[in-house]
């Protein structure tokens, strides 16, 4: 913990809130400086500082001003770029009394209000630079009545203490001030901030501790008061702090004062013209300096697409349990207490040797409280992708490599991502907890590194070049404070990670194992990935406006894929591809068979099965193509040769990928793919699907009929709704899948019931007609079911079988002529 240099009274504890520190603490403004206020006489200014019910006449316009502002951002923000992602947990909010958060944006002083209020209805008092309410007096009574309070208000914290009390929420910035640099850690690893006015580091501010302590205390009293009968004095008390009724005072000081720290994360930050600095532009305007600075970054951040995730910690309590002599120190001490400003304005040059010693007493558990509350703030950061790639960097210029491979560069960010993923106490950004976000990363395709790497933030310090990254020595410069933002992001994303060890740590192992990962590691993390995007579908989907189609569905078994790998195996690797509204689990059965014959197995999932229609409403048929792509890879690190195996939809998938003529590929078999279909209204389908579409335009409106009965065979396993948008999109597959027959040259076999309700059983003489495979047949079993793969029907599996063997045989047939 830090040293505290102590000064006079509440004008100590003052600058510590606001945002002055030891050094250059100022006294306190009368109260007739406010000219937004209304006038008294000057006892009566006196007596405003020692009785915080006389403020009650500041706040008389506080609601209705309040809440208008609140109703016009609520309909400005829908017109805005700002993504407003509020993290709580259920009745956090409520129960919270003092809000802390960071500041590294100007806008971050406006929109928690909003938000508290929004959620409990409640009022908020927050503390503002002096200087806002200085020149003009519209604006000053303006601030006051949006809850806002000067930090040299006289006797603002007694006030604020009272706002507590009478059930108002308090919001403050321990920091003081914006930190443009995000640096909060100094060389020792301790919480400390750049002070731009003293030009040196200092500690932060730790009033809000000071207000959550003194109040405690002053609760714990006042009930005590209450046990002991002095109804009399309970009702000086009531009478002082502007309550009603003794009731609502015990009520009041029976609640927990709680500190509740926050994290406000911004992504991505950008610094190119916007809207703002182009209408000052138009308007013959110059901006230069620190206007121009402020204007770029928030200007991107109000009006370009930016997330701005505001996560609430754990709570604070300051509750503690006295020692024995401490106690009795305070109940002497406070028996000479008449008002809130008098607990505020103990010091350690008090006259009376108990108020020093409370003083002295106090000052070391706010200074715990200010460090715990601290650490909870930095922990709140929302990691995203540029924090991890800036991290990376500059690791790799503080050990003089100004260059990487492009190759080892998004392989070492990936692991970082992965590792990352593994730490429980990391709050990851949507770009990193959901694997569509970064896809294609290794091979330099991901929308969110390129859009950090070609940025105009980092066009001064990376070079992007064919085979490599190049970093540029501007990375290694120092820049001034307010310069930081647009000179050099990469530092800005890299301090606001570096308090979240767990999360550096996760960055180094990346770039320490990188070079070293093989293609079997890489394989079980990208099927991490796929386990990962079920789990986040699933809980996107889950979400209450999903409720009424969810609650119709029955499919009990699981939405998972899975890899089965036994060992020793025999070489030829298999993808199971399962059929439309399905689930892995319509073929789990059956890869635990072809597992047991010792043939490595992945259980593909589909883009939008297995967790809800209206996940599968969202998808192009393109997407299940690209799980197959994946499943293929994935497997394809495991053994030389793969084969495709699909069921249904999932055949027609699966010949989709033979036609591409993947590396390893050595042969598909492919049950009941679909051409013809027997339901004849699939013919109205794209009208459907056209009407849908056109209609999801207006605002609330889902369409005439997005989603149709499902009449399955298999209600365990495949959705009862079938989204109208998935059947068009099965008939887009389909056509193309007659395209693209001809470059199908694997050894190919078919499976078709002969009486299928689903397809039309002349689907399967179509593609064997449209093949250009040398080696292929075609199976007729004797069925009225579609699911005959599933349910076994006409030993499916062991046709199958065979000819998972006989590309097995061949395989060895060519090693022996090979040797020979």
């Amino acid at each position: 913990m830090g040293k505290i240099r102590f000064k006079r009274g509440a004008a100590a504890l003052t600058g510590l809130l606001a945002g002055k520190g030891t050094h250059n603490c100022t006294r306190p403004r009368r109260l007739d400086h406010y000219r937004g206020m209304p006038t008294v006489k000057d006892n009566e200014k006196r007596q405003a500082v020692l009785n915080p019910g006389a403020y009650d006449s500041f706040d008389l316009e506080i609601q209705p001003t309040y809440d208008w502002c609140v109703w016009a951002f609520s309909v400005i923000k829908k017109r805005l770029g700002l993504n407003i992602k509020f993290h709580h947990d259920e009745g956090q909010i409520e129960a919270g009394q003092i809000f802390l958060f960071n500041h590294f944006a100007r806008l971050e002083t406006v929109i928690p209000h909003y938000l508290i209020h929004e959620a409990s209805g409640a009022y908020c008092r927050s503390v503002a630079a002096a200087d806002l309410f200085s020149g003009n007096e519209r604006f000053a009574k303006f601030l006051f009545s949006l809850g806002a309070v000067p930090h040299d208000f006289p006797g603002i914290l007694p006030f604020l203490a009272a706002e507590i009390l009478r059930g108002r929420k308090v919001i403050v910035f321990p920091e003081g001030g914006m930190v443009k640099d995000r640096r909060v850690i100094d060389e020792k690893g301790e919480y400390s901030i750049f002070s731009p006015v003293a030009r040196e580091r200092r500690k932060h501010h730790s009033g809000a501790a000071v207000i959550a302590l003194t109040l405690e205390i002053f609760k714990k009293r006042i009930l005590a008061v209450h046990e002991a009968g002095e109804a009399e004095r309970l009702g000086r008390w009531v009478k002082s702090l502007g309550l009603e009724s003794e009731e609502e005072l015990l009520e009041a000081v029976r609640r927990p004062t709680l500190i509740v720290p926050a994290n406000i994360t911004f992504y991505p930050m950008r610094i190119t013209d916007n809207i703002l600095t182009k209408g000052v532009d138009l308007f013959g305007g110059e901006l230069k300096g620190r206007a121009l600075e402020e204007l770029l970054i928030e200007g991107n951040i109000l009006f370009k697409n930016t997330d701005m995730d505001i996560r609430l910690g754990n709570a604070i309590s300051p509750d503690k349990s006295w020692r024995w002599w401490e106690k009795k120190l305070l109940y002497r001490m406070f028996k000479k207490i008449n008002s809130l400003d008098d607990l505020f304005s103990l010091s350690q040059n008090s006259e009376n040797l108990d108020k020093r010693l409370v003083f002295m007493m106090t000052c070391r558990e706010t200074l715990r409280i200010r460090d715990s509350y601290m650490r909870e703030i930095y922990s709140g950061v929302t990691v995203n992708l540029s924090h991890l790639a800036s991290t990376m960097i500059q690791m790799y210029v503080k050990k003089g490599q100004m260059e990487v491979e492009r190759d080892l560069f998004h392989k070492t960010l990936y692991l970082a991502i992965k590792n990352v993923q593994a730490e429980p106490s990391v709050h990851l950004h949507r770009s990193l907890a959901n694997p569509e976000a970064y896809e294609g990363l290794e091979t330099g395709h991901c929308h969110g590194l390129h859009q950090f790497i070609s940025s105009k933030a980092c066009s001064e310090l990376i070079v992007a070049e064919s085979d490599r990254y190049r970093f540029l020595s501007k990375l290694l410069e120092d820049h001034d404070f307010h310069e930081v933002r647009l000179e050099n992001l990469v530092a800005v994303y890299a301090n606001e990670m570096a308090p979240i060890s767990a999360a550096v740590k996760a960055v180094e192992e990346a770039v320490k194992t990188a070079s070293e990962a093989d293609e079997r590691m890489l394989a079980l993390k990208h099927f991490d990935d796929e386990l990962v995007s079920c789990a986040w579908n699933k809980e996107k989907f889950s979400r209450p406006e999903f409720e009424e189609i969810n609650t119709q569905e029955i499919a009990t078994g699981s939405g998972e894929p899975y890899l089965l790998l036994p060992d020793p195996h025999n070489g030829l690797g298999v993808v199971l591809i399962h059929g439309f509204l399905a689930s892995p689990a319509e073929l789990r059965a059956f890869g635990e068979k072809l597992e047991a014959a010792g043939y490595p197995v992945i259980g593909v999932r589909l883009k939008g099965h297995g967790i809800s229609p209206w996940d599968l409403r969202d998808r192009a048929w393109t997407d299940w193509l690209q799980s197959v792509r994946r499943g293929y890879q994935i497997m394809s690190a495991f053994t030389d040769r793969v084969c495709l195996v699909g069921f249904s939809t999932g055949g027609a998938l699966a010949l989709h990928l033979a036609s591409e003529q993947p590396n390893g590929l050595a042969g598909v078999a492919a049950i009941a793919p679909p051409m013809k279909f027997q339901n004849k209204k699939m013919i109205f389908v794209p009208l459907i699907h056209v009407t849908n579409k056109f209609t999801r335009w207006i605002p609330t409106f889902e369409g005439v009929k997005p989603f149709v009965p499902n009449p399955s065979e298999h209600p365990h396993i495949n959705y009862r709704n079938m989204p109208v948008r998935g059947l068009y999109e099965l008939q887009l597959m389909v056509a193309e899948l007659k395209r693209r027959l001809p470059k199908i040259t694997c050894p190919t076999t078919l499976i078709q019931g002969t009486k299928d309700r689903v397809v039309k059983p002349e689907s399967a003489e179509m593609i064997l007609k449209g093949i250009s495979a040398e080696k292929k047949s075609l199976h007729m079993v004797s069925s009225e079911r579609h699911g005959i793969l599933n349910e076994d029907i006409g030993d499916t599996h062991e046709i199958v079988l065979s000819f998972l063997a006989s590309l097995s045989a061949e395989k060895k047939h060519e090693q022996t002529a090979h040797l020979s």
